[in-house]
């Protein structure tokens, strides 16, 4: 069981966004029987490639898996030289930033040490603008790596970023790109931030219950900035 994954509440916006009433009228429609719906409430665990296969694009998937934003899918496209794809806005301020057609910068992180060094010496490793239609302002894009947050991210998705230049402006909940040292490794991590237990440190959360939480050191972190949106699909030119 993951604690940072609400099955049931995925279950039931599946069942609102078909408008469906039974747990076997959703089990119905997936292909798999109640049991397994009822089992998946109770492990706190789902078949996400099962669902998402079903719904397509016919809900938002924020909004299915997490709870955020609205139920219809509102596609946004990118259409630039080095991504083609769709966007999905990952976090959504309450206080309304500006927004408008605008150009993000995108990073080659892999030849950057870490994020502090990328964040210092950034025309170092751009490898261009990507247009983003309708997005608010964002510090650049690199790509992600690893699966610790399937299905949301996937290994060669594109992630938007703004930096933080303090740990008192980390917002609890949100997704980050974290990098960080243990026992003189680098470390670069796309997770979820929330409240640890240990005083001093930050918990690290995948939504993939693959990967166990991690608990951080604040003197650990080198750099850090929330994740503002990803390209889901994409192709190099």
């Amino acid at each position: 069981m993951d604690t940072n994954l609400d099955v049931l509440g995925i279950i039931k916006r599946a069942k609102q966004a078909l408008d469906l009433k039974k747990d076997s009228e959703l089990a119905g429609y997936l292909g798999v029987s109640r049991a397994t719906v009822t089992n998946w409430g109770a492990r706190n665990s789902i078949d996400f490639k099962l669902l998402l296969d079903k719904f397509g694009n016919k809900v938002d998937y924020n909004w299915l898996l997490l709870g955020k934003g609205n139920p219809v899918h509102q596609p946004r496209f990118c259409e630039s030289e080095l991504a083609q794809g769709e966007v999905d806005i990952i976090h959504n301020p309450k206080t309304p930033e500006p927004i408008d057609d605008r150009s993000v910068t995108l990073y080659d992180i892999t030849a950057a040490a870490n994020l502090k060094t990328l964040f210092t010496n950034k025309q170092q490793y751009a490898l261009g603008k990507i247009l983003i239609p309708n997005i608010s302002v964002c510090d650049g894009a690199v790509y992600v790596n690893g699966d610790s947050m399937y299905p949301i991210l996937k290994s060669g998705d594109i992630i938007g970023y703004k930096e933080i230049s303090s740990f008192e402006n980390v917002i609890y909940g949100e997704i980050y790109l974290v990098s960080f040292m243990i026992d003189g490794d680098e470390y670069l991590a796309v997770k979820y931030v929330n409240r640890s237990d240990k005083e001093g440190h930050l918990k690290l959360v995948s939504y993939n219950t693959h990967h166990e939480p991690m608990d951080i050191p604040f003197a650990s972190i080198n750099a850090m900035a929330i994740v503002k949106f990803s390209i889901r699909r994409h192709m190099m030119m």
